[in-house]
């Protein structure tokens, strides 16, 4: 049985990896490097369909009997805009006044290292036999379209009668302290464009014409002034928020043929993608003319309502960290939305202040802390 991982040093070894969306880069492969001494099988799932790469995920599993506890999360990364920019290369991991820097860190390829060394620590002291299952659920396109990725996994792995019982996704949860914040759910996301359809024509001869820039305001400014609701006790209210406007007009004497705008709609519980188009559809019959609508939900809302596994980590984190964690549903959309169709499943990880930035970078002791948090989440789930 392998020994006791180091999370900065494997941090490092995966931050190496330039596994920008598509590509794994070799991240994988050395994520299962590490967890196969310990004794886990790793099964490497390929997934591609129409008009999207290829994307390698990968599912771990240690045991085979007991509750299966699965740590989820992914290798990929949003590119690193101008490199020029960096203080040292973004892909060359550096330790510079005790932080780690490079693209990943913070999310989230530190929390995964946090992942195998937590297992790694657990399995010297308890040994294979401890009377359940431990399982990785690491995909390649979270930051992508993530289509290819969690939500196919998770297929498969029904398919071929694979149950998990509780999951951590080890996403920058923190806000000011390692530990601060746990999610416990995440609002819906619904994205919106709009094209409102008029007659081109001459700004001096408007009776030629028909400007369509009035009906889109019109519309816009129904959608914007409604309440959707007032929030629940675990969500925030939902917030309806226009994102882009434009025309193709090309000239300022020259009234458009076309006016388009874009809205997202980050919605609770007491909504669903579906509830929010039909309304939408309407408001948009009633103002808009003649128009065209494409709607998209990339997640709906949910919760994980406070019980045993939140319990469990709280706990965890007061007894490493020595705070009493929020219970949160913050924030944007995670892979959590499609894990939470198969068990409860909660998020915790390191601070998000540098997520997706320029010299992106997390706390080394952080690295180290979080390592034992997840220890002794283990350590409780199975006493």
């Amino acid at each position: 049985m392998g020994g006791a991982i180091d999370p900065v040093e494997l941090s490092a070894q995966l931050i190496r990896c330039p596994s920008v969306t598509p590509e794994d880069a070799g991240a994988q492969a050395v994520l299962a490097s590490a967890l196969a001494p310990l004794g886990f099988a790793c099964t490497t799932m390929v997934f591609e369909a129409e008009d999207t790469a290829p994307i390698t995920n990968l599912y771990a599993r240690l045991g085979s009997r007991g509750r299966n506890f699965c740590f989820a999360g992914h290798t990929d990364v949003v590119p690193v805009g101008d490199a020029a920019l960096w203080t040292s290369p973004p892909f060359e991991p550096a330790v510079r006044d005790g932080r780690l820097f490079g693209r990943g860190a913070a999310d989230m390829k530190c929390a995964i290292a946090c992942f195998a060394a937590a297992v790694s620590k657990f399995t010297a002291e308890r040994g294979q036999d401890f009377g359940g299952s431990i399982s990785f659920l690491i995909t390649g396109d979270e930051e992508g379209p993530a289509i290819n990725g969690t939500q196919k996994m998770l297929r498969r792995l029904a398919d071929d009668g694979e149950k998990i019982d509780a999951c951590i996704v080890g996403e920058p949860t923190s806000v000011d302290r390692l530990g601060d914040t746990i999610k416990i759910g995440r609002r819906g996301s619904l994205n919106a464009r709009l094209a409102v359809r008029g007659v081109q024509g001459h700004v001096a001869y408007p009776h030629l014409a028909d400007n369509p820039i009035p009906r889109l305001l019109k519309t816009l400014s129904a959608l914007n002034a409604a309440t959707l609701d007032g929030g629940t006790a675990h969500f925030q209210p939902s917030n309806l928020e226009i994102t882009a406007l434009d025309t193709n007009a090309g000239a300022g004497n020259v009234i458009p043929a076309e006016a388009r705008a874009a809205f997202n709609i980050r919605f609770n519980d007491t909504h669903t993608g579906h509830d929010l188009r039909r309304w939408i559809e309407g408001v948009c019959r009633e103002h808009a003319g003649d128009h065209a609508l494409e709607i998209a939900v990339s997640g709906e809302a949910f919760l994980t309502p406070p019980g045993p596994l939140s319990a469990i980590m709280v706990r965890a984190v007061e007894g490493v960290c020595a705070l009493t964690p929020e219970l949160s549903t913050s924030g944007g959309t995670s892979d959590a939305r499609f894990i939470k169709d198969c068990c409860p499943v909660c998020e915790l990880g390191l601070q998000n202040e540098t997520a997706h930035k320029v010299d992106e970078n997390v706390r080394v002791g952080d690295v180290e802390r979080l390592s034992a948090v997840y220890l002794e989440i283990l350590r409780r789930y199975f006493p």
